[in-house]
């Protein structure tokens, strides 16, 4: 079950909510959350709920351990590495085993059978969650949660247990035990999930549809495609990865704020950058922020000199990479924006910073185009094929007709696209509010879409979904 599913907005969420309203107190409306998020998980597959139940309890034990044993410094850091080398033992045996297998495979001819692994939805987030919440009891940076359920709705609220963001216990221990939902905070969580539902149903859905005519499963039938229609399904792809994951946080944010859940933000605009360093800061906040906090900084961050800086630097991206997902073109993507980053880092990003803005923009959405076709291809024969062929070296040619009509019928909807990728409508609904909201005429208008406009994409998103039954889910690989 995805957010962007009639099933989703006008069944499981609606009656949850309803359910949730009529109890009258935050231990029953936490039961509630918690038994909607265990239907909600075992929909995908009952098996893997616990596997989700297994790795609560593993955190759970593990930071009452840590937090009872504050005078002992050897047994916190040995529960410390117990806890975390479980959960990434199981990470791994899910996630990468099969990839580890194979390659052992290519090299030895060991093993002959490779068993097959199914990755279980949403093992990466959560696995992060409990994670920096064990972390964070070792540092002391919050107290341990006693109670297991508790712990468990933390990492499979269903919210954002399958696409993020990654939330961290400490940003909202408070909120499980002592929050109120305020009306006005409902609201603008209803504006918010419509919005996001909006950007996948409409948006990113119609962007996916359109790349992936652009890349037929057979590697014979990719010669057939001509170079424009490469260049035209990358850019599609670019618009649709931003377009549906920023989604899954717009709603998993709007979601929390209708129940009184505040979670950070996890995208700015990343397309707006002025370099690949700032893209960074604006792309997936959450996991950057992550591997920044549990992993670079821990490392050593710049502290130790250049050399050991690269080396940090080199870690965490490699481990984005894979984070991403099990295959060699994760590692290269991830060691792709390490070059880039190193570069910056040596000097480049104050010179970039001398020059006019729209160069460093060009730059920087040159560099990430070109990073989502190694993010997109997980075969290295396809991989070679399409930059062959969008470079006409395939012998298919510039363009064709098809490819021509194909523009021309989606060019305003590409151009849609591209500025919902912008804070352009944003920024001139707030310009406009405050500069013009003088005006009585105006304020009224403002005020009609605010109650109407959510209804309104709410009905916009639904005929997108009963009239198209495609709507890929991009983070079963996570």
């Amino acid at each position: 079950m995805v957010f962007s599913s009639l099933l989703f907005v006008f069944l499981f969420f609606a009656v949850t909510m309803m359910v949730y309203c009529f109890m009258d107190s935050l231990n029953k409306k936490n039961i509630v959350l918690l038994v909607a998020s265990l239907i909600f998980y075992a929909w995908g597959g009952p098996k893997y709920l616990v596997i989700l139940l297994l790795m609560c309890l593993i955190s759970w034990l593990s930071a009452i351990l840590i937090d009872d044993n504050r005078d002992d410094p050897r047994k916190r850091r040995i529960f410390l590495i117990a806890g975390i080398s479980l959960q990434l033992g199981l990470l791994a045996y899910y996630k990468y085993a099969v990839f580890l297998l194979g390659n052992l495979k290519s090299i030895t001819g060991f093993p002959e059978n490779i068993p097959d692994i199914v990755l279980p939805i949403g093992i990466s987030f959560y696995t992060f969650q409990l994670i920096s919440y064990v972390i964070d009891v070792y540092w002391g940076d919050v107290e341990a949660q006693r109670k297991y359920w508790l712990v468990l709705l933390y990492a499979g609220l269903f919210f954002q247990c399958i696409a993020g963001p990654i939330v961290r216990y400490k940003d909202v221990a408070y909120e499980i035990e002592n929050r109120r939902v305020r009306l006005s905070e409902v609201g603008e969580g209803i504006n918010r999930f419509t919005i996001g539902l909006v950007k996948k149903a409409v948006f990113a859905n119609s962007c996916a549809e359109i790349a992936d005519a652009m890349f037929p499963q057979k590697l014979a039938e990719l010669d057939g495609i001509p170079a424009a229609g490469l260049w035209l399904g990358v850019l599609l792809y670019m618009l649709q990865i931003y377009l549906d994951f920023s989604a899954y946080s717009d709603m998993a944010i709007g979601m929390g704020w209708m129940t009184g859940f505040h979670f950070k933000e996890n995208f700015n605009y990343p397309y707006m950058a002025d370099s690949v360093t700032e893209f960074w800061r604006r792309w997936h906040i959450s996991l950057s922020s992550f591997f920044r906090d549990y992993i670079y900084i821990p490392l050593g961050g710049n502290r130790k000199g250049q050399r050991r800086t690269m080396l940090n630097l080199l870690a965490v991206w490699a481990l984005t990479g894979l984070w991403h997902g099990a295959n060699w073109n994760f590692v290269f993507w991830g060691l792709f924006y390490y070059i880039f980053l190193v570069i910056e880092k040596n000097g480049f990003l104050d010179k970039l910073k001398k020059l006019p803005k729209a160069v460093g923009h060009i730059y920087t959405l040159v560099i990430v185009y070109f990073g989502w076709i190694l993010f997109k291809f997980s075969s290295m024969p396809y991989l070679g094929h399409v930059l062959k062929g969008m470079l006409g070296l395939n012998g298919n040619g510039f363009t064709s007709m098809e490819i021509g009509m194909t523009f021309e019928n989606n060019m305003f909807f590409i151009a849609a696209a591209i500025i919902a990728c912008t804070p352009l409508l944003k920024n001139a609904y707030h310009w406009g509010r405050k500069r013009l909201g003088r005006i009585k005429a105006v304020r009224y208008i403002y005020m009609a879409v605010e109650v109407v406009g959510p209804s309104v994409l709410v009905i916009v998103a639904t005929m997108a979904l009963v009239g198209n039954s495609y709507n890929p889910f991009l983070y079963f690989q996570f």
